[in-house]
């Protein structure tokens, strides 16, 4: 097993511990899971309308977290200037949808492996400028022991 960030890789399956590695599940204060999954509201900002400014920020945070970019896509909504887009990543994804007239973007980041979500979350800080950033963490995949 590694260690990494606070986080235990696990080195062998749940269900047979002398099983190699078939996952990229990690374990945390004695809880097996999936990954992480990051809720961020950012309010207050005004870079929101740019599809090619937030895809820059979004493949900025994926890069300061560890992940690998696989391919990413923005869709620029007219009349109304709302983005809607996805960074997807070799270890899940990075998600946003803005709303310009409201000051306002939703975004998730949703990692597995040896990534770590939190350290994206100061790239978007700096890059959105929002007045307020509300971060909630939820681990994803639990393993339920029998």
């Amino acid at each position: 097993m590694r260690s990494i960030g606070g986080f235990t890789l696990s080195s062998s399956s749940p269900k047979n511990p002398d099983a190699p590695l078939t996952d990229y599940f990690t374990t945390k204060d004695g809880e097996t899971f999936a990954g992480l999954h990051l809720l961020i509201e950012v309010w207050g900002s005004k870079k929101l309308t740019d599809p090619r400014f937030i895809d820059q920020t979004l493949c900025e945070a994926a890069k300061a977290a560890g992940a690998t970019i696989l391919h990413s896509h923005m869709h620029h909504f007219s009349p109304f200037d709302g983005v809607s887009g996805v960074v997807l990543l070799a270890e899940s994804h990075i998600s946003i949808h803005t709303w310009p007239e409201r000051e306002y973007a939703a975004i998730d980041i949703f990692m597995c492996g040896e990534c770590d979500p939190h350290l994206a979350v100061p790239v978007i800080k700096s890059g959105f400028e929002g007045k307020k950033i509300f971060v909630q963490e939820h681990r994803r995949g639990i393993v339920q022991s029998a």
